[in-house]
């Protein structure tokens, strides 16, 4: 069963809206990202201008070595014996093109040169500017001597200190920006790991940690802060499953009440049933009536690409349990992890499946203790699950919850109306009889589709022809008047459907019919929709009359028109399905006996071998055969013997293309046998290809008696 509407129209519940206003707009994280940009930029700058903001150039030494002949250095300082920093005189930053590279005023001369020249060592650096010293002196000395080749010491001394060139030594102040330029691009990296760790973390659906945290546990946790809003009261019908589940949640409250007497509570409680009958729906009540804390998880969560994660897991979450005990934990689709191990099929292959089970096994029973931790898992498979998974002490319990009954669906019908704008002809006792076989989300979608079909027409309140096209769209399909069918298949389709009605009718165990249609519905080109009796057993008898108004379509088409059509596909399929039954798993052939080669356990389906031998195979088919064959005869010979009523009631269908139980009843009159009135629906189509070839398949929901 389908959540039932909210009161307030919101799926927000109240008690998380307050908390949602808190988180609106993920502001921490925003001002994360916005540290992290701040970060990287300023490293870039550090990176980018590790001199200290100034613009300067590295030159080579051919042009070190033009500076210092020409005399422009104003000094050059040699910075942690590593490289020297090359300051030119202002006049010739001035006057010199040489130097127009340079961009005056961004230059901060209090911290870096103009120039910076990077040598090999030092003392060579030193014996290099040594000897451009002696080359200039030498330069500027000729030409000064007199006649007598003398030239004054003052001019001598003056001389060899202007060619001298100075170096002085210094030890860098930036030792925080060299750490930086060092260790920088490290850092970037790290932030850059970071940020993209989060953003895969998130898409992932991983917790905070990244993919330090994929061994933690992805369970949602409900307590006092948050709530499911969903109570037992919304869950319709299920009285024995929620009167099981109910106790659960009374021994969380009341736990004195059954440990005073000595007992214990079940460990863990399984819901088994089909789709859409309400396991969810029920676990969400429990965590809603429950004031203990409530772990929901999937069992498809348990399992990565990565190996040994779900063993992680499933220790992180029964951790996390232990520690708010008294606490429920919730697995559903459980089988997706509890499958019976050794059925992978690989031989000395590492199962990370199979690794979780055991991890879930051990946690469920084994040498440590979970007191006040109870486990909750739903299924609809259980036939499949490990047996060491099912046994007392693990889980103690299995409750069952199978398709509601009238009663329940007429209860369910009650939920799902409450948000919904009704008519006065809306009669719910009425639609549960129309919709045997129906789950409660089946259900569900009944009401949703009758409000969009009443909406569709512009009505402002939905009628109860509303809910009887929801449940004909729902069970057969959208009709497709706009599908090209021609006059001759029309007259075919015609007399295959009013075949089925007619053998129908006449049999003492046949559904007796409500509605027949050839107007085309999803893939089928006709349907009928009859009032099977809901049954917890099943006779030969009655299947056997089964099979015979299935197979009547093509009966009808051979004794019409002397020829078959590939229309009878599903039908065929159907009879060939409930014959077998008939003779494999209920013993009711007098071949094969009282034997049964039905397994319950599910296991078969992982076998490649047959539980009977070849002789036993034959006999199985022969006896399928005989069955269906009977039928066929059966339903050719009735409708032999009531032929002019079969071309009344398919010339009535091929011009009207609906037919209503009333209008089968004028002409074959009242049934003989007043059979109880159920409802269901079963949408029998069939259809033909041009080339005879090819076949479409109906969209039938078969009645579900069999037993």
């Amino acid at each position: 069963m389908n959540e039932p509407k909210r009161k307030n129209g919101k799926n927000t519940p109240p008690a998380n809206r307050e908390q949602g206003k808190k988180n609106d707009g993920k502001r921490p994280d925003r001002f994360m990202y916005v540290i992290y940009a701040i970060i990287i930029v300023a490293l870039g700058g550090v990176l980018l201008n590790n001199n200290g903001g100034g613009q300067v150039k590295e030159i080579g030494w051919s042009k070190l070595d033009e500076i210092l002949r020409k005399g422009d250095q104003e000094k050059i300082v040699v910075v942690d014996k590593e490289y020297a920093e090359v300051y030119l005189k202002e006049e010739a930053l001035k006057h010199d093109t040489a130097y127009k590279d340079l961009t005056q005023g961004i230059v901060d001369m209090k911290k870096a040169g103009h120039y910076t020249y990077k040598f090999v060592d030092v003392e060579s650096f030193k014996s290099d500017l040594d000897r451009i010293s002696d080359q200039n002196f030498e330069r500027d000395t000729a030409g000064l001597s007199d006649s007598t080749g003398y030239i004054a010491s003052e001019t001598l001394n003056q001389i060899r200190r202007d060619s001298h060139i100075e170096i002085t030594a210094r030890e860098s102040d930036h030792t925080w920006e060299k750490m930086l330029y060092w260790f920088g691009p490290l850092l970037m990296l790290i932030f850059f790991f970071v940020i993209m760790n989060r953003v895969a973390n998130k898409q992932m659906g991983g917790g905070g940690g990244g993919i330090f945290s994929v061994g933690k546990s992805k369970a949602k946790v409900y307590d006092g802060k948050t709530s499911t809003n969903v109570s037992f009261k919304d869950v319709a019908g299920l009285a024995g499953a929620k009167e099981e589940v109910m106790e659960v949640v009374d021994f969380l409250k009341n736990p004195k009440k059954y440990t005073a007497l000595g007992g214990k509570i079940p460990k863990g409680v399984l819901l088994v049933g089909p789709p859409g009958t309400g396991k969810t729906l029920l676990a969400k009540a429990v965590a809603g009536e429950a004031n203990v804390p409530f772990f929901s998880m999937s069992g498809s969560d348990f399992v990565e690409m990565f190996v040994g994660v779900g063993a992680s897991r499933v220790r992180d979450l029964f951790e996390e349990a232990k520690k708010k005990a008294p606490c429920i934990i919730f697995i559903d689709e459980i089988d997706a992890v509890g499958r019976a191990r050794g059925r992978s099929g690989l031989s000395n292959a590492n199962d990370e499946r199979e690794n979780t089970l055991n991890q879930l096994l051990t946690e469920m029973d084994g040498f440590g203790t979970n007191n006040g931790v109870i486990v909750m898992a739903a299924t609809n498979r259980a036939d499949v699950l490990d047996k060491a998974l099912l046994r007392a002490g693990r889980f103690d319990r299995q409750i069952y919850v199978e398709l509601p009954d009238i009663e329940e669906r007429k209860a369910i019908f009650e939920v799902h109306m409450k948000g919904l704008k009704l008519g006065a002809d809306i009669d719910k006792d009425f639609l549960s009889k129309q919709t045997p076989g129906f789950s409660g989300a089946d259900i569900a979608n009944v009401c949703n589709e009758a409000a969009l079909c009443a909406a569709r027409k512009n009505k402002e309140v939905i009628e109860k022809q509303d809910f009887l096209d929801a449940i004909d769209r729902i069970i057969g399909g959208l009709e497709k008047r706009s599908k090209v069918i021609t006059a001759e298949e029309k007259r075919t389709i015609a007399y295959h459907e009013s075949g089925h009605a007619s053998v129908s009718w006449q049999l003492r165990w046949g559904n007796p019919l409500v509605k027949v249609t050839i107007v085309p519905r999803g893939k089928a080109l006709g349907a009928a929709w009859y009032l099977p009796e809901e049954r917890q057993i099943t006779t030969y008898e009655q299947m056997f009359d089964e099979i015979t108004s299935l197979v009547a379509g093509r009966a009808a088409e051979e004794v019409v028109f002397g020829t078959i059509s590939t229309g009878a596909l599903n039908d065929l399929e159907r009879a060939t399905k409930m014959a077998f039954s008939l003779v494999a798993y209920y013993g009711m052939s007098r071949e094969i006996g009282n034997l049964s080669y039905y397994d319950s356990t599910g296991q078969s389906d992982f076998n490649f071998t047959k539980p009977f031998s070849e002789k036993t195979s034959e006999t199985i088919d022969r006896e399928v055969r005989r069955m269906v064959e009977e039928a066929y005869e059966r339903a050719k010979q009735i409708i032999v013997d009531s032929r002019e009523k079969l071309d009344q009631l398919a010339s009535v269908l091929y011009e009207r293309e609906v037919i209503f139980r009333e209008d089968v009843e004028k002409i074959y009159g009242e049934r003989p046998w007043d059979a109880k009135e159920g409802a269901a629906s079963g949408a029998d189509g069939n259809a033909s290809g041009a080339d005879g070839n090819a076949s479409e398949t109906d969209a039938e929901s078969e009645p579900t008696t069999d037993n």
